[in-house]
């Protein structure tokens, strides 16, 4: 849905279920223990802006986006930016079977990064080097 994307699938899976769990309950919890007469605006505002969204989008999609993207082979690297590379990307989408990718990740940390196309012309830029690693399951870069 944006291009930050969390490579942990259990972290993954806490945040996105926990929107969709949390996000009501704590409309419900605020409803209930505020007072009518004291009832803060400021506690419902991003609850409710949230719940909107997901409405929006659609809870079961939100709830089919949890699966995280796992990197297969890493096709090119920057020469000068180690933490950017250009990889070949699944995600398992169980029975429907798995997705597809070629993106330019930037790592922010090893659990989040940004994802964005891939330029049509990458074999020409200078800053890109073809590298080919597979990756194991386990996101270990082989040799």
């Amino acid at each position: 849905m944006t291009s930050f994307d969390i490579k942990s699938q259990g972290l993954k899976s806490f945040v996105y279920i926990g929107l969709l769990i949390g996000t009501p309950l704590t409309l419900i919890w605020n409803a209930v223990t505020i007072k009518p007469r004291n009832r803060k605006i400021n506690w419902t505002i991003l609850p409710t802006a949230i719940l909107i969204f997901i409405l929006i989008v659609g809870p079961m999609k939100l709830y089919f986006s949890t699966g995280a993207w796992r990197t297969q082979t890493i096709l090119y690297q920057n020469g000068h930016l180690s933490f950017k590379t250009i990889e070949f990307q699944m995600q398992d989408v169980g029975a429907f079977g798995y997705n597809k990718r070629t993106v330019e990740v930037f790592y922010l940390t090893p659990l989040f990064m940004i994802t964005s196309e891939v330029p049509t012309d990458i074999e020409k830029k200078v800053e890109w080097i073809k590298v080919d690693k597979e990756v194991n399951e386990l996101g270990l870069k082989f040799p």
